[in-house]
């Protein structure tokens, strides 16, 4: 038999067991697919050139983060894939066949792997791609016109990368495998992540484990200034190391303690599962703590997209709350602007607002060159019972200021209170910072401060006096119509003193922010079923380990029903462990997202975690049905 045959006989009767394998790169090739067909695509020109651009940084950022996923999950799924087929087809030495020749066996049988995936995950990719951008467009609620197009460059772009990351880790497999013995290809099945350590290692890495974690988590949710975004950056990373020496140290650590607790462990029979719980999480401690950090990211991702959506809601939001802003240095002409609006439009509610520039040498403070406003809080209160918004700060007092914010994307100050700002010499503390759109669209091009009625009239001689009359109008849409009534304020005003804004409630300057959203639920799903994925596919190679172990057990007497119930025990601790680790590091990574976009994330923190849970169960029950099968339990009758 020629050895195309061979592998072709191989590849056939192992198929269902690699079936798992093969859909995990397919589908991971279809989302790196659509997603490349969306830089391709003319589907987001419509939404204007900016906005274009801002997708396309977007998808690029999350095709990289997908390449890299990408090519640890074929590094992971190639390694189980040459354990399995090691031992299997190292038998060949016995009949005469060279390391060289067993090298290629293998090649051509994981090529046959690798190839039908991506023919699914391609296939299916250019067939759902329209699907996909009307999913995105959907989730995002971004109405465009979608129109399908045969695009080469995304199929050959997604071709290429994954041939070659597939072929370096097929390369590494022939090699192995020509560099083995046959003691080590016949044992491969037995070779794992395992490295015998001595008790006292075990201890320093639980130990070691548990502060740098604290660490992480410390630095993830310290509010600061414009440090947050390092202490981010250090906390990603020593979370990462925590999360790896956690499962390498302290978690084997407390089992091992368990197991030494023969009270605990002579009850319900736990002794059939503790130790090779014990023994597993030695040997996989690697895998378990990729698949927490992969979750992690998941939850996180999906974390970001309802955070960007929310302060999307509120950007329009505050952008919209006046649909006419009239910037002058004249007084009382409130009344005139009113009877031009009315001509054209109803008005909703409206209010005056004056303020106080000063000239910025007189400023010092964090943000140099920025135009600072003084407001007095009588004037402000007053505008917000007009315009029905919040108002629920106390008055500042004489050292004192408040400011009057935007609605930032992202804030890399979580930090308000306690900055200093010197306005002629004098000293105020910032007491708060306010996100409430007293001064609606004006508040994104300029800083106001809030101070007491007599701090204000202190400085009125210092500085030019300005007025701002806001209007919202009933039918927004309608805005249009009253701007040539408008230009003529502007036109009568000498020296050009007097400036109007007029907000379109249909610009789509933000429209790429909502992107943000559906590509969040879109990375949560796909690295939450690759976690799944990668348990799954652990589990069932563990499960051939076994074979022998559980025969024994059956041979000595032990019920099937026992057996079983050890098996599900055991591999609930498996999926529970990551789990649990990712649940808790989440509410510190969520927590600090949420207070650098200044959002409420828990809720959503929850329902992540949930969904997360719920996928675990259903792999979690397909890996015991699929676990009995493998040790052949389900063969045995009750």
């Amino acid at each position: 038999m020629s050895m195309v045959k061979l592998a072709v006989q191989n590849f056939k009767s192992s198929f269902r067991n690699y079936l798992s394998l093969i859909l995990s790169m397919a589908f991971t090739i279809l989302i790196f697919l659509n997603f490349q067909y969306i830089v391709f695509s003319d589907a987001f020109a419509m939404l204007g050139e900016q906005n274009k651009d801002y997708i396309d940084i977007v998808v690029n950022a999350i095709l990289i983060v997908l390449g890299c996923f990408m090519f640890f999950f074929i590094w992971y799924s190639t390694n189980v894939f040459l354990t399995r087929r090691k031992k299997e087809i190292g038998i060949y030495v016995f009949m005469g066949l060279s390391n060289q020749r067993i090298g290629k066996l293998y090649m051509m049988e994981c090529l046959m792997t690798g190839i039908l995936a991506m023919i699914l995950g391609v296939g299916f990719g250019v067939l759902v791609t329209q699907l996909f951008q009307m999913i995105l467009l959907a989730i995002s609620d971004i109405s465009v016109e979608i129109r399908f197009h045969f695009e080469p460059e995304p199929i050959l772009i997604t071709i290429a990368v994954y041939l070659i990351m597939y072929g370096i880790f097929v390369i590494k497999g022939y090699v192995s495998i020509v560099r083995s013995s046959v003691l080590e290809m016949v044992s491969a099945n037995r070779q794992n992540e395992y490295v015998r350590q001595k008790g006292w290692l075990l201890i320093g890495k639980a130990v070691v484990g548990i502060i740098v974690l604290g660490a992480g988590y410390y630095l993830a949710v310290k509010d600061g200034g414009q440090e947050v975004m390092g202490n981010v950056l250090i906390a990603v990373v020593l979370v990462i190391i925590g999360v790896y020496l956690l499962f390498g140290g302290f978690i084997p650590f407390v089992f091992q303690k368990l197991e030494k607790n023969k009270k605990f462990l002579y009850q319900k029979q736990r002794t059939l599962w503790v130790s090779n719980v014990i023994f597993r999480m030695k040997k996989n401690y690697r895998s378990y703590a990729m698949t927490s950090v992969l979750m992690l990211c998941s939850v996180t991702a999906l974390a970001t997209g309802f955070a960007m959506k929310m302060r999307y809601d509120n950007i329009v939001h505050f952008r919209n709350t006046y649909t006419y802003q009239i910037v002058s240095v004249r007084q009382g002409i409130g009344e005139e602007i009113a009877d031009l609006i009315k001509k054209d439009n109803q008005i909703d509610y409206s209010n005056e607002i004056p303020m106080l520039q000063l000239d910025p040498s007189l400023y010092h403070a964090h943000y140099e060159g920025e135009q600072y406003v003084l407001l007095s809080y009588s004037e402000v209160a007053q505008a917000a019972e007009d315009a029905g918004l919040a108002f629920e700060m106390e008055e500042p007092a004489a050292d004192e200021l408040i400011e009057a914010g935007n609605v930032p994307l992202i804030s890399i100050i979580t930090e308000e209170s306690g900055i200093t700002i010197t306005l002629d010499g004098k000293e105020f503390r910032q007491t708060d910072d306010v996100e409430v759109p007293y001064l609606g669209y004006l508040q994104e091009s300029m800083s106001f401060y809030i101070v007491n009625d007599q701090v204000y009239r202190e400085f009125q001689s210092k500085g030019q006096q300005l007025y701002t009359y806001n209007y919202r109008i009933d039918d927004i849409y309608n805005y249009e119509a009253s701007m040539d009534e408008l230009d003529t304020i502007v036109s009568n005003t000498p020296d050009s003193q007097t400036g109007r804004i007029a907000i379109d409630p249909r610009n789509p300057e933000e429209e790429w922010i909502k992107i943000l959203y559906s590509v969040g639920v879109f990375m949560f799903l796909v690295f939450t079923l690759a976690s799944g994925s990668i348990l799954f596919m652990k589990l069932y190679n563990d499960a051939f380990e076994e074979r022998e172990r559980y025969g024994v057990l059956r041979k000595l007497g032990f019920s099937q029903k026992t057996i079983e119930k050890s098996i599900s025990r055991e591999l609930l601790m498996t999926y529970a462990l990551p789990f649990l680790v990712m649940a808790l590091s989440s509410f510190f990574s969520v927590h600090a997202l949420g207070k650098m976009t200044h959002t409420s994330l828990l809720t959503v923190n929850v329902v992540s975690v949930g969904v997360t849970l719920v996928i675990f169960l259903i792999c979690y029950l397909c890996s015991i049905l699929v676990y009995r099968k493998n040790v052949f339990l389900s063969g045995i009758s009750r």
